[in-house]
């Protein structure tokens, strides 16, 4: 496995934190090396956050990552912010629901999903963040979305375990609207 240097970007509320700390948390289960450095504004809703998560077969020499392999954005802002640093061939996933601009960049690879009408139709709209971990997972699968899942179970206390299939549905869904993008992806398993 290569390591991925991964920014996920967006506002406060979007479940940026959290979707980082599940990819950090899978990669440990998994025995792989991992950081997880979270960035926010000083107001948690509505202002900027960002994490950075690093995972790698080898110790980790730093949390902090320049020119990451991989991005996700959330909203236009970070798309305007992000885009450029991503490495030449890298990934640059999109959410759809609140970025209006396609990618200017020719040398990534891109992935634009409607995260929102993906939870929709769950009827849950608050794991839009797992729709594009899955998509990340289909495109890099650093970690299968089965170990994503144990970290969900580890993370929801008992009266909250409900919550752990509806996250799976999410990630399954996303790694499916991934792979309709990427041809030749292989689906990701559950």
């Amino acid at each position: 496995m290569a390591a991925l240097e991964l920014v996920i970007a967006g506002f406060g509320g979007q479940g940026i934190l959290f979707l980082g700390e599940m990819l950090t948390r899978a990669a440990v289960l998994e025995g792989k090396h991992a950081t997880w450095m979270p960035s926010y504004g000083p107001e948690q809703r509505g202002g900027t956050a960002t994490c950075t998560v690093v995972i790698s077969p080898e110790p980790i020499g730093s949390p902090v990552v320049a020119d990451p392999d991989a991005v996700i954005v959330l909203n236009r802002p970070s798309m305007e912010k992000f885009e450029p640093r991503v490495r030449p061939g890298g990934l640059l996933i999109i959410n759809a629901s609140m970025v209006d601009r396609a990618a200017s960049r020719r040398d990534l690879t891109v992935i634009a999903i409607d995260a929102a009408a993906e939870a929709r139709a769950l009827e849950r709209p608050q794991v839009a963040n797992m729709v594009l971990l899955g998509a990340l997972l289909a495109a890099r699968p650093v970690v299968a979305i089965e170990t994503v899942a144990r970290a969900l179970a580890g993370h929801f206390p008992a009266d909250r375990q409900y919550l752990v299939d509806v996250n799976v549905a999410a990630l399954v869904r996303g790694a499916a609207a991934a792979v309709c993008q990427l041809p030749g992806a292989a689906p990701a398993h559950v």
